[in-house]
């Protein structure tokens, strides 16, 4: 979601950030179809068994689907490495197919966390400065009122702390859905507006600073940033069901619930299962399951196969984020339990799919995915509020 849409209540195009109110278009009431459809929790590995009666993570994803989300699915890890998944409401409206336990589905701004992970361990082998200008790796890229490239660091990209303005907003429902986007289509939509305050005074979401990120990583490597995240993440830790779609990709390659999405009010809910990911790239643009999110997670806040303790440390050094309870590092978010302590994760939202969660300095996982962006303030407080249940649980 774009800052602009933040302050005006609207958004076209969403990938994530903190949200403090309503949201227009996303998703709306359809509980009659869905709410006789629900799946009880299951013990998994090694096989997924049925639970006799739900328990408070399934009683949260009944709740989130009675109040008009057509899917809703977890993955719970607790600090001893148990796993449970669930699911809840149905996979597809037209059909009533039942909701794929563990399902692929688009993760939106949990992508930004792989691209700052990849930028990391470039820092770590001493080929990116983090406290480097943007313009070192991308000279005269970043020019426009009150931008410059040669005045913004590499840090203040991940932090979200460089001034430069968000594209999301101009970029409409119908163009995220057929157009795609060069990467740096996308930078100068951006460019067009001035800067939103002078580098490293305050802390505002954007996804051009994500995209600008992704570039430098070509830049420096000569490969493909989708390629990178896989060399050095994905297939390290083994994330089986984790890809970045490649260009012309619109579909979902694995069992998965559809998206949906309302258009404009009034209207009903409309399959957005396929479309053109291109417009989030760096920011938006991966596809995974709850369970590998937990993993990925979980590896980068407990394991070492991913970061140095230097970059890991740089990573959790976080700025707060203003009218929130929220912290925001680089490409990692930290978030306030109800039953105290922390947890870190990012979260995402791309049109069609909200996903949230995260994992505790225990080794605690949760990860919570539905099928259409919540609109309403106790509907964006649900899927939050399942992740609490879990991880406080």
């Amino acid at each position: 979601m774009s800052t602009r849409a933040m302050k005006t209540g609207t958004s076209r195009f969403r990938l994530s950030r903190p949200r403090k109110g309503l949201r227009r278009g996303g998703a709306a009431a359809a509980a009659a179809v869905v709410a006789a459809v629900m799946t009880a929790g299951a013990l998994a590995p090694p096989a997924a068994v049925a639970a006799t009666r739900p328990d408070a993570v399934q009683q949260g994803l009944n709740a989130l689907v009675r109040g008009g989300q057509p899917a809703a699915l977890a993955s719970v890890q607790d600090a001893g490495g148990r796993a449970r998944t669930y699911t809840a409401g149905v996979g597809d409206l037209a059909t009533g197919a039942k909701v794929p336990r563990d399902g692929q589905v688009r993760i939106g701004s949990n992508t930004k966390t792989f691209t700052a992970v990849v930028v990391l361990q470039l820092v770590g082998e001493g080929r990116i400065d983090l406290d480097g200008w943007v313009d070192t790796y991308l000279p005269g890229v970043v020019r426009g009122k009150g931008l410059d490239g040669g005045k913004i660091t590499v840090r203040q990209l991940l932090q979200h702390t460089s001034g430069i303005p968000d594209y999301g907003a101009d970029i409409s429902d119908e163009e995220m859905l057929h157009r795609y986007f060069e990467p740096r289509d996308l930078v100068d939509v951006a460019l067009k507006h001035g800067a939103e305050f002078e580098p490293g005074k305050k802390w505002s979401y954007s996804n051009t600073n994500y995209v600008l990120a992704g570039l430098i990583v070509q830049k420096v490597t000569g490969r493909p940033l989708a390629e990178e995240i896989d060399r050095r993440i994905v297939r390290r830790i083994g994330l089986r069901h984790t890809y970045f779609p490649g260009q012309g990709d619109r579909g979902i390659r694995e069992a998965h619930p559809k998206g949906y999405h309302r258009m404009k009010k009034g209207e009903p809910l409309r399959d957005v299962t396929r479309l053109d990911p291109s417009a989030g790239w760096a920011a938006g643009q991966m596809i995974s399951t709850n369970s590998d999110l937990n993993r990925f997670f979980g590896e980068l806040i407990g394991g070492d196969r991913l970061l140095r303790e230097a970059q890991r440390k740089q990573m959790r050094t976080t700025v707060p984020i203003a009218g929130t309870e929220f912290h925001y590092g680089l490409g990692l978010m930290k978030r306030p339990l109800s039953c105290g302590g922390f947890y870190w994760g990012h979260g995402g939202d791309i049109t069609g799919y909200e996903t949230r969660g995260g994992v505790t300095d225990d080794g605690r996982a949760a990860n919570v995915a539905v099928t259409s962006i919540p609109t309403e303030a106790e509907a964006v407080k649900g899927v939050t509020g399942v992740v609490d249940t879990a991880l406080c649980g």
